[in-house]
């Protein structure tokens, strides 16, 4: 056995990991790193895999004082003293996470503990990392000693490019990530999402075990290979495969009754044994095909989401509010949707609004049906929610990103604005939610769309709004940019409004249509949101709410 076999048991390790092919990684460039290492190029080769690893790690730029080996050597006799390794008490920060035994040896199991310590007496500042036991047992299968081993997990933690996410180490990274997970689910995995509203009480506890999935339950090959592409690609990486899990349990499970009394003990159980269902090379090939958001956009996405919590105060681990306290039976009453209702479009809103609770803006029975009362009750609120009752009671509507003051940036020029969190649905007859067309078919925002060439009348005479000169300074359109340029600009009519009318939705058609008096609508096809229409396509509005959010 090789120099990294010391912690090793090889009596659990898969056998094909013992081999032994001469293999050497000679490759520098990002692009054929990253291919290598989706194929697994060191996956069989035990020693390879650890040569890779700390070639890796040795690359990752790091703040000026790191702890590393010598440190170690120094402190370990000082920090644990006589006691059994086997008792150490972890520190608070790990929030009593499973420590993985993978396939280590005893002396292994022991060494782990003794890294944790000794990690967190060097980084005072980590408040919050659960993820530290798995990181640190995995990487000791491929450490010559302890000492190596630490100094490649402070490496890791001691990361200072800001453009390269490793390990969360405060509450507030930590939760932020999972309500970022949360929103990522609603847009790339409906099917499992209304499963998971379904059958929990609180959806967002469920995803906050998402890092748990990876490390701590799934098993050393999974997580092995796993890790062979974070130490590439980085914190996206995490993402796309709990996603996959995510997946793969739905398609596994779905129709059939829980296991358990919670579908969080469910999808951990399904993780520990998923090597039942489904191989490593196939969980990684189904979560590289989920076409996700850029790095920039999660990023944004995880920063707006950091902010909201900061906003109201959850630096540290607390209860979260749940849906179900958000959306409160007795303070909640609609003339339009049932407390269940509400509580399923909660479910679809993204995660930071989801920490609010509804306010009622305007409605017609209260306000009048007045176009100019619509907008002075909504502007200065943003997101809202808009909600219609029909004359036929049928119910649809939809969740408006941006405040409708933006409008006048248009001047006296109908001009959409709005970002790709808006999306359009109906509840009645039956539940659909309509999303951005981008966020399923990201090819139209990189080569445009024919139904540019063929947009209606009405919606040509609409400008897009205005884009900045320089394309370096264009936010994400998902998420940030109310003004932003796509080659398809029919894939990004999001809402508009003058005193004459409300569009939501355009290019070949408006998903709404909304007159002065909100007496009369119409809702068709359209390209932004690639949607049915929500109800009868000419309709008399019976009843019309606006929602915002209240902290």
């Amino acid at each position: 056995m090789d120099e990294h076999s010391r912690f090793v048991d090889w009596d659990k390790m898969d056998v094909s990991a013992q081999s032994q092919d001469a293999k050497e990684l000679t490759c520098t460039e990002f692009q054929e790193l990253k291919q290598l290492a989706r194929q697994g190029y060191w996956a069989k080769n035990h020693s390879l895999r650890a040569k890779v690893y700390h070639k890796l790690i040795s690359n990752i730029p790091c703040r000026t004082v790191t702890p590393d080996a010598n440190v170690y050597r120094d402190i370990v006799g000082k920090i644990v003293g006589k006691r059994n390794s086997g008792s150490l008490p972890l520190p608070e920060f790990v929030d009593n996470s499973l420590v993985p035994t993978y396939c280590l040896n005893a002396e292994g199991v022991g060494a782990v503990r003794k890294i944790i310590l000794c990690i967190a007496n060097q980084f005072p500042d980590i408040s919050f990392c659960p993820a530290l036991p798995s990181v640190v047992a995995l990487l000791l299968h491929y450490s010559k000693d302890e000492a190596e081993c630490f100094e490649q997990v402070c490496r890791i933690l001691a990361c200072n490019d800001p453009s390269k996410r490793l390990i969360d180490q405060t509450f507030l990274a930590f939760e932020s990530s999972c309500m970022t997970f949360g929103d990522l689910v609603n847009k790339y995995c409906q099917a499992a999402h209304k499963l998971m509203v379904a059958v929990s009480e609180d959806v967002l506890e469920v995803y906050s075990d998402w890092q748990r999935w990876l490390f701590g339950e799934l098993p050393m090959a999974y997580v092995a290979r796993v890790f062979d592409v974070f130490l590439v690609e980085g914190y996206k990486v995490l993402y796309r495969v709990a996603l996959a899990l995510l997946k793969f349990f739905h398609k596994v499970r779905a129709g059939q009754p829980l296991e358990s009394d919670s579908i969080q003990q469910d999808i951990r159980a399904f993780v520990r044994d998923i090597a039942k269902s489904v191989s490593p090379e196939r969980l990684l090939e189904k979560a590289f095909a989920i076409r996700l958001f850029s790095r920039k956009e999660i990023q944004l996405l995880q920063m707006a989401n950091e902010k909201a919590l900061q906003q109201k105060g959850i630096t540290v681990k607390q209860k979260r509010q749940n849906v179900h306290l958000a959306v409160h039976a007795e303070n909640f009453k609609s003339e339009i949707v049932s407390v269940k209702e509400m509580r399923d479009i909660w479910s679809w809103i993204p995660e930071r609004f989801a920490l609010c609770q509804p306010l009622l803006l305007f409605t017609t029975l209260e306000h009048g049906c007045s176009l100019s009362r619509f907008y002075s009750h909504s502007e200065g609120h943003e997101p809202t929610l808009l909600l219609i009752k029909t004359t036929a009671k049928e119910v649809c509507g939809a969740y408006l990103s941006t405040d409708w003051s933006e409008r006048r940036r248009g001047g006296n020029k109908l001009s959409f604005f709005g970002t790709g969190e808006c999306f359009v649905f109906r509840l009645q007859p039956e539940v659909e939610r309509y999303e951005w067309v981008i966020i399923k078919h990201p090819e139209l925002a990189a080569t445009g769309s024919e139904a540019e060439n063929h947009s209606s009348p009405a919606s040509s005479t609409l400008s897009s709004g205005s884009v900045p000169s320089d394309p370096s300074d264009r936010l994400s359109p998902f998420l940030s940019a109310r003004h932003f340029n796509l080659p398809s600009k029919t894939a990004s009519m999001f809402m508009a409004g003058s005193s004459e009318c409300i569009i939501i939705g355009g290019g070949d058609g408006q998903a709404l249509y909304l007159d002065a008096d909100l007496n009369h609508g119409r809702t068709s096809h359209c390209d932004t949101f690639n949607n049915q229409p929500l109800c009868s396509e000419s309709f008399q509005i019976s009843v019309l709410e606006v929602w915002g959010f209240r902290d």
